[in-house]
């Protein structure tokens, strides 16, 4: 009995997780959407807003150009499902299994009654050029050996991580341009 109310409960957990995820696929919305406002201080707040509710933090804003872009994100996985920058199951499972990050650059155009925002996401993929080498056994003192002042036991890895670029990452730009219509 214990067992099968398990495995019911874990189902139950997956089902949940996974519809959660799956449900959250936007609807094709056209790229750039037409936002109406009065003025631009309303359209760059709204889109501001947008981008917080995704968790992008804002690197650079420039009112002149019409430009926001953010800061890259490490992509969320399965066990995270409060956090929306990775849209789609196929996005949420992919970000679990492998370090992915995005990074978010929002463009508004002045049109009469509004502003055409454009969104253009993009993500890359993490490329481990060495062996990391960090374990905790070679850091730690062994009682048999006696003390010895070797301070490079702690190697990390040979070359910093490097990130490559998969494309622009569409989910997440229609989950931001549908939420900017709304």
């Amino acid at each position: 009995m214990p067992v099968a109310r398990f495995h019911s409960c874990l189902s139950l957990l997956v089902l949940t997780l996974l519809s959660g995820c799956a449900s959250s696929r936007p609807m094709i919305v056209s790229n750039p959407v037409f936002v109406p406002a009065n003025s631009q201080h309303a359209a760059w707040e709204r889109a501001v807003d947008v981008l917080h509710d995704f968790h992008f933090p804002i690197a650079r804003e420039n009112r002149l150009d019409g430009v926001i872009e953010t800061d890259y994100r490490v992509g969320s996985n399965v066990l995270e499902p409060w956090h929306a920058d990775s849209v789609g199951a196929d996005n949420r499972l992919e970000s679990t299994l492998q370090s992915i990050r995005r990074k978010v650059k929002v463009d508004l155009t002045p049109v009469e009654g509004g502003y055409l925002v454009g969104v253009e996401a993009f993500k890359e993929k993490e490329d481990v050029s060495g062996v990391a080498e960090n374990t905790a056994g070679a850091a730690t003192f062994r009682k048999n050996t006696p003390l010895e002042r070797n301070l490079t036991v702690v190697v990390g890895q040979s070359n910093p991580s490097g990130w490559y670029f998969l494309g622009r990452d569409d989910d997440l730009e229609q989950a931001i341009l549908g939420q900017m219509q709304r």
